[in-house]
């Protein structure tokens, strides 16, 4: 009778234990299940995304994020493909209006700005023409390119050029137009020009291709870019943390890295317009167009 009892006893433990141990498997299987849910969304804040960027952002997107796939051109051709259907879920351009034209179409969501620029010359190390200042871009024979009115930094570029009086003088030596920055760049560096009006950090992607010519502080233009996620992205939640990241600390820690500068703050005073006679060369040229 003790032996049958004894039995009875040792079958309850037994069953006890298998159900604790088949309930520690459930909750193992339950965690590991949960902790590969996680992995995925956090995955999502970096892979699964598809970025349309301005060109100058070829080098620094992927250092900020090496997961989204990324396509980069001139931020109109970019928006156009936008408008089209193209299947971006973010967009990132050089200026301000491209994103609020499509924001006001309903195309992508609020655009926000995340960082600035500044626009300098550039020509082949060599330096053929003896360019050493903005004014010698009117000498005749001197062979420039730039970026097409429709692209950020064509637009820019005029707007210097307007700042300085000095459109038509300089748009008579303009020999090419190009869709994007980075086609301005690469000109210059294999010397089939004599210069370039480009943004100051592609300048810096081959600093032992060209020289470097600043642009007086007072003629730029205000060169801030902005972006925004597309209205019809499937993916907005990775899309938004794509965002949030690279306006987070690190984010603007990369882009000043690779030379791009902070948002202005509301204290920063701007560079003003010197008086004519201080203005070298002023006298040279004029605008009439």
């Amino acid at each position: 009778m003790r032996s049958t009892h004894t039995r009875a006893r040792c079958f309850a433990a037994g069953a006890r234990a298998r159900r604790r141990a088949a309930g520690l498997c459930a909750l193992a299987g339950a965690l590991a299940v949960f902790g590969g849910a996680c992995t995925t969304l956090a995955g999502a804040s970096v892979t699964g995304i598809t970025v349309y960027a301005a060109a100058s952002l070829t080098d620094v997107f992927p250092a900020i994020d090496a997961g989204p796939s990324y396509s980069f051109a001139g931020s109109n051709t970019l928006a156009a493909q936008i408008q089209l259907g193209a299947p971006a879920d973010v967009f990132a351009s050089a200026n301000t209006s491209i994103p609020a034209a499509l924001y006001a179409k309903g195309l992508v969501e609020q655009p926000v700005d995340f960082t600035r620029n500044t626009l300098v010359i550039v020509v082949p190390k060599s330096n053929p023409a003896s360019v050493s200042s903005i004014y010698d871009l009117t000498k005749p024979g001197v062979t420039i390119d730039i970026a097409g009115s429709g692209v950020p930094v064509g637009s820019y570029t005029l707007a210097i050029l307007a700042n300085m009086n000095l459109t038509r003088a300089v748009l008579a030596n303009v020999v090419s137009e190009e869709t994007d920055v980075r086609d301005v760049l690469a000109k210059v560096a294999l010397g089939q020009v004599d210069a370039g009006f480009v943004y100051s950090t592609d300048a810096q992607t081959v600093p032992g291709q060209v020289r470097v010519i600043k642009v007086p502080a007072w003629a730029q233009p205000k060169v801030t870019y902005a972006m925004a996620v597309v209205t019809h992205s499937p993916n907005q939640a990775a899309a938004q943390a794509f965002v949030k990241e690279v306006l987070g600390k690190a984010g603007q820690a990369k882009l000043a890295s690779y030379g791009f500068l902070p948002l202005v703050k509301p204290s920063e005073k701007v560079a003003t317009k010197p008086p004519a006679k201080h203005r070298p060369g002023s006298h040279k040229t004029t605008d009439a167009g």
